[in-house]
């Protein structure tokens, strides 16, 4: 069986390379859960593989049905979004050389670059990717790679894909999208003209709160192979049973999507009415700054919402710890709703520098639970 380039999102996300087991006919891919692949001739493989660090059925699964999801050739699924990222940093980068980073980024992010890109030769600067005339300013000769999220975490800015792939060739740069929040199926970098998509496949792709993951894609035949090579050599490779869970999860992220984002406009029409809610940030409103570039880039505009309370940290605090359904917790993107403060949990990593959070901002993964159930639990919580 095979599945055309041009089938429709959901088909490809179901089909593409998982095709019905060969010898079984099992019509989800098998866990290949082995370290190592018999030779019948040495050297020879029987079917490319030979030890599971450099390649494993499970995961070659999970890694072509994400290219073609992204529309890219070359997909590299890795054992942490962060284990990606550090991949992509070493295949492109070299000490000396700079990036440029958002002046909002996720703090594990600004952590690695700052904490761990810095050390070894790297430097950077953090500037507004909204502000084109800033990215432009910040190009120095030097500069390798644009690092781009957007939306962004967690202050949820919007940067115009296109014009920064446009910045990064007259610089003679590459591109790299942090596609975590929308996900595959709410935008695809690649073909606005990045040349990598990185994901935490651990949010919205795996979807289920139960497994921890990375991924690249690109279309670049180079850099797919700077890719494999570091994902190999560096070791940080997603296992049989955690590419399966991915890989399970991804064939509902078209429906989930949906309902993700169903709920999240709901949510925001709740926040924008309440006395005790100060700026909600989610691009879907039309006072969003990034909302008209969003809506030409984006199917729709995604289940993450952060918003500021009145009364500071201590009442966002407080509102946290009072939900029912919102769980207070870390990450994001799993069936579940969760609510979680920003300056003290997921990016405490950037207080006291450039990249500080408001300490008022609560963030909310909204999930796919009935929407009437989660309105009134976070109407309680606020009132």
């Amino acid at each position: 069986m095979t599945t055309p380039a041009d089938d429709g999102f959901a088909t490809r996300a179901i089909h593409v390379g998982q095709e019905p087991d060969a010898t079984t006919g099992a019509v989800v891919v098998p866990i290949y859960q082995t370290s190592t692949f018999a030779q019948d001739v040495v050297g020879e493989t029987r079917a490319g593989y030979d030890y599971s660090r450099a390649g494993n059925p499970t995961r070659t699964a999970l890694e072509l049905a994400l290219a073609s999801l992204e529309r890219g050739r070359h997909g590299k699924a890795f054992a942490s979004g962060m284990a990606a990222a550090d991949a992509a940093i070493r295949a492109i980068l070299r000490p000396g050389d700079h990036l440029i980073i958002p002046s909002d980024a996720y703090g594990g992010s600004f952590r690695l670059i700052d904490k761990i890109g810095v050390p070894w030769g790297l430097t950077y600067s953090a500037v507004p990717l909204a502000d084109l005339d800033a990215v432009r300013a910040a190009v120095r000769p030097n500069t390798r790679l644009i690092w781009c999220e957007t939306p962004t975490n967690p202050l949820l800015g919007i940067a115009d894909i296109y014009e920064l792939a446009a910045i990064a060739r007259d610089a003679d740069a590459k591109l790299l999208v942090d596609n975590t929040f929308a996900s595959p199926y709410l935008q695809q970098p690649l073909a606005l003209g990045a040349d990598i998509v990185l994901h935490s496949t651990t949010k919205y792709v795996g979807g289920h709160s139960d497994v921890v993951g990375g991924a690249l894609i690109t279309a670049n035949d180079e850099l797919g192979e700077a890719f494999s090579f570091h994902a190999k050599s560096m070791g940080a490779v997603a296992g049989p049973f955690d590419s399966w869970l991915t890989l399970r999860g991804l064939k509902t992220l078209a429906v989930r999507m949906e309902r993700h984002c169903d709920n999240a406009e709901q949510i925001v029409d709740l926040l924008e009415s309440h006395s005790r809610v100060g700026t909600v940030y989610y691009p879907g409103l039309e006072t969003h700054p990034g909302h008209d570039v969003a809506a030409g880039q984006m199917h729709r505009f995604g289940g993450m919402v952060s918003f500021r309370v009145v009364g500071g940290r201590e009442e966002a605090v407080k509102i946290c710890s009072r939900t029912r359904l919102f769980t207070l917790g870390e990450s994001l993107g799993g069936v579940e709703s969760l609510i979680e403060h920003p300056a003290l949990m997921t990016h405490a990593s950037v207080a006291g520098s450039s990249l500080e959070v408001p300490d008022d901002l609560i963030r909310l993964s909204v999930g796919i639970e009935d929407i009437d159930d989660l309105i009134a639990d976070l109407s309680d919580a606020l009132d």
